[in-house]
Protein backbone atom coordinates (compact mmCIF):
# COMPACT_ATOMS: atom_id res chain seq x y z
CA UNK A 1 0.00 0.00 0.00
CA UNK A 2 1.52 3.06 -0.91
CA UNK A 3 1.45 5.90 1.68
CA UNK A 4 2.25 9.73 1.37
CA UNK A 5 3.42 11.16 4.86
CA UNK A 6 1.62 15.13 4.67
CA UNK A 7 3.84 16.49 7.80
CA UNK A 8 5.30 20.10 8.50
CA UNK A 9 7.69 18.82 11.31
CA UNK A 10 10.98 16.68 10.26
CA UNK A 11 11.02 15.41 13.71
CA UNK A 12 7.73 14.24 13.10
CA UNK A 13 8.28 12.31 9.66
CA UNK A 14 11.23 10.80 10.82
CA UNK A 15 9.21 9.44 13.85
CA UNK A 16 6.33 7.82 12.11
CA UNK A 17 8.60 6.57 9.14
CA UNK A 18 10.55 4.63 11.99
CA UNK A 19 6.89 3.52 13.24
CA UNK A 20 6.00 2.30 9.69
CA UNK A 21 9.09 0.10 9.81
CA UNK A 22 7.01 -2.80 11.58
CA UNK A 23 4.40 -2.66 8.80
CA UNK A 24 6.07 -3.67 5.55
CA UNK A 25 2.90 -3.65 3.62
CA UNK A 26 3.07 0.10 3.97
CA UNK A 27 5.88 2.00 1.37
CA UNK A 28 6.62 5.45 1.55
CA UNK A 29 6.62 7.02 -1.64
CA UNK A 30 6.93 10.34 -0.41
CA UNK A 31 6.59 13.32 2.55
CA UNK A 32 5.49 16.79 2.32
CA UNK A 33 5.33 20.03 4.40
CA UNK A 34 2.39 21.59 3.02
CA UNK A 35 -1.00 21.89 1.55
CA UNK A 36 -0.26 22.74 -1.79
CA UNK A 37 2.61 20.67 -2.12
CA UNK A 38 0.73 17.72 -1.16
CA UNK A 39 -1.79 18.25 -3.68
CA UNK A 40 0.63 18.20 -6.46
CA UNK A 41 2.13 14.83 -5.12
CA UNK A 42 -1.23 13.15 -4.67
CA UNK A 43 -2.03 13.86 -7.86
CA UNK A 44 1.48 12.47 -9.01
CA UNK A 45 2.22 9.18 -6.80
CA UNK A 46 -2.00 8.11 -6.46
CA UNK A 47 -0.91 6.75 -3.16
CA UNK A 48 -3.52 4.79 -1.79
CA UNK A 49 -3.27 5.91 1.97
CA UNK A 50 -2.44 9.81 3.89
CA UNK A 51 -1.02 10.23 7.06
CA UNK A 52 -2.21 14.19 7.26
CA UNK A 53 -1.89 16.13 10.14
CA UNK A 54 -4.03 18.86 10.50
CA UNK A 55 -1.82 22.29 10.94
CA UNK A 56 0.64 22.37 7.74
CA UNK A 57 2.56 25.20 6.04
CA UNK A 58 0.28 27.56 3.96
CA UNK A 59 -3.04 25.85 5.81
CA UNK A 60 -4.75 22.52 7.10
CA UNK A 61 -5.17 19.09 6.26
CA UNK A 62 -8.92 19.72 5.99
CA UNK A 63 -8.54 22.88 3.85
CA UNK A 64 -6.84 20.02 2.02
CA UNK A 65 -9.25 17.71 1.93
CA UNK A 66 -11.61 19.97 0.75
CA UNK A 67 -10.25 21.51 -2.40
CA UNK A 68 -8.74 18.33 -3.56
CA UNK A 69 -10.84 16.84 -6.48
CA UNK A 70 -10.88 13.34 -7.36
CA UNK A 71 -10.41 9.79 -5.89
CA UNK A 72 -9.35 10.39 -2.13
CA UNK A 73 -6.79 7.88 -0.58
CA UNK A 74 -7.47 6.79 2.63
CA UNK A 75 -6.79 8.82 5.54
CA UNK A 76 -5.19 8.75 9.12
CA UNK A 77 -4.79 11.47 10.78
CA UNK A 78 -1.55 12.38 13.06
CA UNK A 79 -1.51 15.26 14.74
CA UNK A 80 -1.00 16.49 17.94
CA UNK A 81 -4.57 18.28 18.67
CA UNK A 82 -7.03 16.52 19.89
CA UNK A 83 -9.75 18.75 19.24
CA UNK A 84 -10.01 17.89 15.81
CA UNK A 85 -11.20 14.21 16.15
CA UNK A 86 -15.07 15.02 15.07
CA UNK A 87 -14.09 16.89 11.98
CA UNK A 88 -11.59 14.59 10.92
CA UNK A 89 -14.38 12.04 10.65
CA UNK A 90 -16.44 14.17 8.95
CA UNK A 91 -13.89 13.67 6.02
CA UNK A 92 -14.48 9.38 6.65
CA UNK A 93 -10.92 9.22 8.02
CA UNK A 94 -9.94 5.72 8.71
CA UNK A 95 -8.72 6.99 12.33
CA UNK A 96 -6.87 10.10 14.35
CA UNK A 97 -4.11 9.74 16.09
CA UNK A 98 -2.77 12.19 18.98
CA UNK A 99 1.28 12.43 18.97
CA UNK A 100 3.45 10.79 20.51
CA UNK A 101 2.07 8.01 18.65
CA UNK A 102 1.98 5.06 20.29
CA UNK A 103 3.37 2.10 17.80
CA UNK A 104 -0.14 -0.41 19.13
CA UNK A 105 -2.67 2.30 18.29
CA UNK A 106 -0.77 2.83 14.75
CA UNK A 107 -1.29 -0.74 14.25
CA UNK A 108 -4.85 -0.89 14.75
CA UNK A 109 -5.35 2.25 12.27
CA UNK A 110 -3.61 0.22 9.68
CA UNK A 111 -5.32 -3.15 10.57
CA UNK A 112 -8.98 -0.70 10.02
CA UNK A 113 -7.77 0.13 6.43
CA UNK A 114 -7.19 -4.08 5.69
CA UNK A 115 -9.78 -4.97 6.86
CA UNK A 116 -12.43 -2.43 5.25
CA UNK A 117 -10.02 -3.68 2.00
CA UNK A 118 -11.25 -7.69 2.68
CA UNK A 119 -14.37 -6.69 3.97
CA UNK A 120 -15.45 -4.18 1.12
CA UNK A 121 -16.98 -2.00 3.79
CA UNK A 122 -15.40 1.35 2.78
CA UNK A 123 -18.55 3.56 3.06
CA UNK A 124 -20.43 2.38 0.62
CA UNK A 125 -21.70 4.27 -2.20
CA UNK A 126 -25.65 5.55 -2.82
CA UNK A 127 -27.05 4.98 -6.07
CA UNK A 128 -29.09 6.91 -8.49
CA UNK A 129 -32.64 5.78 -8.00
CA UNK A 130 -31.72 5.54 -3.54
CA UNK A 131 -33.62 7.99 -1.68
CA UNK A 132 -32.13 9.34 1.34
CA UNK A 133 -33.02 11.56 4.62
CA UNK A 134 -32.52 14.96 4.96
CA UNK A 135 -32.96 16.45 8.31
CA UNK A 136 -32.21 19.66 9.88
CA UNK A 137 -33.04 21.55 12.85
CA UNK A 138 -36.41 21.84 12.03
CA UNK A 139 -37.41 19.89 8.57
CA UNK A 140 -37.17 16.42 7.56
CA UNK A 141 -37.65 15.23 3.85
CA UNK A 142 -37.15 12.00 2.49
CA UNK A 143 -36.04 12.39 -1.20
CA UNK A 144 -34.74 10.61 -4.34
CA UNK A 145 -31.20 11.54 -4.74
CA UNK A 146 -31.75 12.23 -8.29
CA UNK A 147 -33.64 15.22 -7.20
CA UNK A 148 -30.93 17.06 -5.80
CA UNK A 149 -29.54 19.96 -7.78
CA UNK A 150 -26.77 21.23 -6.01
CA UNK A 151 -24.53 21.08 -2.71
CA UNK A 152 -22.78 23.89 -1.28
CA UNK A 153 -20.33 24.00 1.35
CA UNK A 154 -21.24 26.66 4.64
CA UNK A 155 -18.08 26.24 6.83
CA UNK A 156 -18.13 22.63 8.30
CA UNK A 157 -22.00 22.24 7.17
CA UNK A 158 -23.54 21.74 4.08
CA UNK A 159 -26.79 23.26 1.89
CA UNK A 160 -28.69 20.88 0.06
CA UNK A 161 -30.82 22.45 -2.72
CA UNK A 162 -33.94 20.58 -4.29
CA UNK A 163 -37.08 21.31 -5.91
CA UNK A 164 -37.77 25.18 -3.87
CA UNK A 165 -36.13 23.77 -0.97
CA UNK A 166 -32.69 24.16 0.65
CA UNK A 167 -31.44 22.21 3.45
CA UNK A 168 -28.22 22.81 5.95
CA UNK A 169 -26.82 19.52 7.50
CA UNK A 170 -24.06 18.86 9.90
CA UNK A 171 -22.03 17.20 7.56
CA UNK A 172 -19.63 18.88 5.33
CA UNK A 173 -19.16 18.68 1.76
CA UNK A 174 -16.34 15.92 0.89
CA UNK A 175 -18.09 13.82 3.70
CA UNK A 176 -21.23 14.17 1.17
CA UNK A 177 -18.97 13.51 -1.95
CA UNK A 178 -17.68 10.47 -0.34
CA UNK A 179 -20.94 8.73 -0.70
CA UNK A 180 -22.81 10.48 -3.74
CA UNK A 181 -22.82 8.16 -7.48
CA UNK A 182 -20.33 9.40 -9.49
CA UNK A 183 -22.00 9.06 -12.39
CA UNK A 184 -24.77 11.54 -11.48
CA UNK A 185 -22.47 14.47 -9.35
CA UNK A 186 -19.67 16.81 -10.21
CA UNK A 187 -17.85 18.37 -7.83
CA UNK A 188 -17.41 21.79 -9.60
CA UNK A 189 -14.99 23.30 -7.24
CA UNK A 190 -14.13 23.45 -3.84
CA UNK A 191 -17.54 24.67 -2.60
CA UNK A 192 -19.79 22.93 -4.49
CA UNK A 193 -21.10 19.49 -6.30
CA UNK A 194 -23.71 19.43 -9.24
CA UNK A 195 -26.12 16.61 -10.57
CA UNK A 196 -24.75 16.74 -13.94
CA UNK A 197 -28.66 15.78 -14.79
CA UNK A 198 -29.50 19.62 -13.46
CA UNK A 199 -27.31 21.44 -16.07
CA UNK A 200 -28.95 22.61 -19.26
CA UNK A 201 -25.66 24.71 -20.29
CA UNK A 202 -22.08 24.29 -20.11
CA UNK A 203 -20.19 27.59 -21.45
CA UNK A 204 -16.16 28.51 -21.61
CA UNK A 205 -15.49 30.40 -19.22
CA UNK A 206 -12.35 32.47 -17.74
CA UNK A 207 -8.60 31.11 -17.89
CA UNK A 208 -9.99 27.92 -19.65
CA UNK A 209 -12.38 27.08 -17.46
CA UNK A 210 -16.19 26.42 -17.26
CA UNK A 211 -19.52 27.79 -16.56
CA UNK A 212 -22.54 25.40 -16.35
CA UNK A 213 -26.72 27.20 -16.02
CA UNK A 214 -28.49 24.48 -13.91
CA UNK A 215 -32.66 24.06 -14.49
CA UNK A 216 -33.71 26.79 -11.93
CA UNK A 217 -30.75 29.73 -13.38
CA UNK A 218 -28.14 28.99 -10.84
CA UNK A 219 -24.56 29.51 -12.65
CA UNK A 220 -21.72 27.12 -11.29
CA UNK A 221 -18.48 28.36 -11.80
CA UNK A 222 -15.72 25.11 -12.53
CA UNK A 223 -12.75 25.03 -11.15
CA UNK A 224 -9.44 25.02 -13.97
CA UNK A 225 -8.86 21.51 -12.37
CA UNK A 226 -12.51 20.62 -12.67
CA UNK A 227 -12.99 21.75 -16.33
CA UNK A 228 -10.51 20.21 -17.39
CA UNK A 229 -11.94 16.64 -15.94
CA UNK A 230 -14.79 17.95 -16.90
CA UNK A 231 -13.74 18.03 -20.82
CA UNK A 232 -11.85 14.66 -20.41
CA UNK A 233 -14.74 12.76 -18.80
CA UNK A 234 -17.72 14.52 -21.00
CA UNK A 235 -16.53 15.05 -24.30
CA UNK A 236 -16.92 12.68 -27.11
Amino acid sequence: MKALIIEDEPPARKELRFLLEAHPEIVVVGEAISSKQAAGMIEELQPDLLFLDVHLRGGTGFELLDSYVGKRPAIIFTTAQPDFAVQAFDFAAVDYLVKPIRPERLAKAISKISESKSTGVSGERLKRHDRIFIRDQEVSRYIPISEIRLIESEGNQSKIHFGNEALLIHRSLSCIEERLPVELFFRANRAQIVNLEKITSIEPWFSNSLRARLVDNTLIEFSRRASLSFRETMTL
